[in-house]
């Protein structure tokens, strides 16, 4: 199996690693505790936005603390809980209910004070339409929340309903050339519902790499570079964390200028209810 691009990541008790990662900014960890157990890192050189992914968890961060953080139950049921923890930090982690967190990660100087993102600070909506239509939040973006301080990290999530695309038409984020492109890497953290689905994840480049792998529940789909499109299997949702980082936080992606026509017709197909 080519690993250049994917792989699954544990999702045993304690803190879980990545067993490959081709990205040299971006790194991922998930944390999975039952409660009454806890768990202390420290974040080093790298800033983390710790999302809470199902569950409530205690969070103490330097002289902070952050009783009772969490809500959702899984992933698919509603908006999430984060918690930024920045570098140089320590912090520990103490679960009040069985509580999985994503733990996205980013190179860091930035000297601010850890904080909490409510619910109701993540911002909704709904990206492309028709049969490539897919809902997102966003949870620490320039755009939706310019007011919370971050250094690299970029971080959402989107849900492709039954038999749709995302990311579509494919677009790569490859050269700081704004406001049409900016250079970030990405990665994709996976869960699909019902539980046993599945979906298909493509990432390809414009020197001719290709891979085409089945997204089932903890899989990873890493990109410092390249094209990329998911698409879920009829009757199963799946959920993606996207999250990227680069020299700027400033978004921009170029599409595949031989599909871009597809984008092209989207307030058409809205105009029409699609």
């Amino acid at each position: 199996m080519d690993y250049r691009y994917h792989c699954a990541i544990p999702a045993a008790p304690g803190r879980n690693e990545l067993p490959v990662n081709p990205c040299g900014l971006l790194d991922f960890g998930l944390l999975v505790l039952s409660p009454g157990q806890s768990w202390t890192g420290e974040a080093g050189d790298r800033e983390i936005l710790a999302v809470v992914l199902g569950g409530r968890a205690d969070f103490t961060v330097g002289g902070s603390k952050f009783p009772a953080v969490g809500g959702r139950t899984d992933v698919f049921a509603g908006k999430p809980h984060s918690v930024y923890l920045p570098a140089g930090c320590t912090f520990t982690v103490e679960a009040v209910t069985p509580v999985e967190i994503a733990l996205p990660s980013a190179p860091s100087d930035l000297a601010v004070e850890p904080y909490v993102i409510e619910p109701a600070r993540v911002a909704t909506g709904r990206w492309g339409a028709a049969n490539f239509g897919r809902d997102y939040h966003q949870i620490l973006t320039e755009i939706a929340q310019p007011d919370l301080p971050a250094s690299r990290l970029i971080v959402g999530e989107t849900y492709t309903p039954s038999g749709n695309w995302s990311t579509y038409p494919p677009h790569r984020h490859k050269f700081d050339n704004l406001p049409a492109e900016a250079a970030h890497e990405e990665m994709y953290y996976f869960r699909v519902n019902p539980g046993g689905g599945f979906g298909i994840s493509r990432v390809y480049t414009d020197d001719g790499y290709e891979e085409n792998f089945t997204v089932r529940d903890h899989a990873m789909q890493m990109m410092p570079s390249g094209y990329h499109t998911v698409v879920s299997a009829p009757g199963y949702t799946t959920y993606f964390l996207w999250f990227l980082a680069g020299t700027q936080r400033t978004q921009g992606a170029h599409e595949d200028t031989s599909l871009s026509w597809v984008g092209r017709a989207v307030p058409t197909l809205r105009d029409l209810g699609l």
